[in-house]
């Protein structure tokens, strides 16, 4: 789950981390009243959305009028803002973060992530602060720091104090640094946080520290620890079919591709995927209905799959372990039917009561192809939506 950058910055500074004073609006009256409350000279009007390079899509906007603030923030909320994180369909504007101007000398990148290979926290430094870290490590990898953290002892001083040295801090911004790296570690275990970025971390004229944006997201698991947090949720940000996926314990992500697909298990929704476009197709989603699915939620699901109007076809593979392939036969039957099925539909059955789920297809009078394998199904859905367009 991701959050917005104001409440990330609330919950850093409960854990002592410096932050720019500021207020989220919804209105320009609000923003009016925001900015009033702040000393200025200059006020930062921030689009809130989750997605990053705001800046360069227009998303944020540094004034030297107070009286600006309102017009701005009125221009703002309810633009689509589009960045290269959205899509070329965007984000709807509808709240804006009003942040007092900060004097900045420095800026630079300090982030802390759940590392998957080590399974370890690990934290990411470098002094190109404000640029895409992605862009960074392509073309400068030498200015990314990576330093992993051991459980057994958990983040000592030495780890704030390399961070500081990599970022060229000196005298008592290093102590600030050791400070800051403690409180993020702190952070990422006390919510169960899978991502706390601070891009950029600026260094003020004055020489503090300062996290002049955050982002943070978190372990959907463990969201029933952390009734605080999962009151963050913004649904508006969401995407409305992953939502509603979510309401009937589905995993499902919307991609970009014209082949849906419905499969239970992680591991065999991927391999179904990549060999989708081995065979020239596209997925247009990710869907695991999970082990112990029942007619109902497979029904649910086929249902999601076809409410993207790009799908032009579907492939359902499943290995009956857990899951027995006639329930699943009969979901799907039961959704074709009431959605009045209309695209290519071609599925592989292996398993648990696997001759009674294909009878139970065959019988049914739909269009179903049945398909012996898995190199097959891709190849017969791929084929199948190629010939219909």
């Amino acid at each position: 789950m991701n959050i917005h950058e104001y409440q990330a910055k609330a919950l850093l500074a409960k854990y002592g981390i410096a932050v720019p004073k500021g207020g989220v609006a919804y209105t320009a009256e609000e923003a009016v009243k925001v900015a009033q409350d702040l000393p200025g000279p200059v006020w930062v009007v921030k689009a809130q959305i989750h997605a990053g390079g705001r800046g360069k899509g227009g998303g944020v906007k540094v004034l030297k009028a107070i009286d600006e603030v309102g017009p701005t923030a009125a221009k703002m909320i309810g633009m689509t803002l589009v960045t290269h994180q959205t899509g070329a369909q965007g984000k709807e504007v509808k709240r804006v973060y009003i942040e007092d101007g900060s004097k900045i000398a420095r800026e630079l990148y300090l982030a802390a992530l759940v590392d998957r290979k080590s399974g370890r926290i690990a934290f990411i430094a470098s002094t190109e602060g404000g640029m895409e870290i992605e862009k960074v490590a392509a073309e400068t990898p030498e200015k990314i720091l990576t330093l992993g953290v051991d459980p057994a002892t958990g983040v000592q001083g030495f780890h704030g104090r390399r961070i500081a040295f990599a970022l060229g801090l000196q005298d008592r911004q290093i102590g600030a640094c050791v400070k800051l790296v403690t409180a993020l570690y702190k952070a990422m275990l006390d919510t169960d946080a899978g991502l706390l970025e601070i891009n950029p971390l600026v260094v003020t004229q004055e020489g503090s520290l300062i996290a002049l944006d955050a982002k943070m997201n978190f372990d959907d698991n463990a969201l029933f620890r952390h009734k605080d947090i999962l009151d963050l949720r913004d649904p508006d940000e969401e995407d409305p079919m992953e939502r509603e996926a979510a309401k009937h314990e589905l995993s499902y992500v919307k991609l970009d591709g014209n082949i849906g697909c419905m499969v239970n298990g992680a591991g065999l929704a991927m391999a179904t995927m990549d060999i989708i476009k081995l065979y020239g197709g596209e997925p247009a989603n990710f869907l695991d209905v999970g082990g112990g699915a029942t007619r109902e939620r497979v029904t649910e699901a086929f249902k999601i799959i076809l409410s993207d109007p790009n799908v032009e076809g579907i492939l359902v593979n499943i290995f009956g372990g857990i899951m027995r392939c006639d329930v699943i036969a009969e979901g799907v039957i039961a959704a074709a039917r009431e959605v009045s099925l209309s695209v290519p539909l071609v599925v592989r059955l292996e398993g648990t009561n696997v001759a009674l789920g294909k009878k139970i297809l065959a019988e049914s009078g739909l269009p179903i192809t049945s398909a012996d394998n898995l190199a097959d199904a891709a190849d017969k859905v791929v084929r199948a939506v190629k010939e219909a367009a």
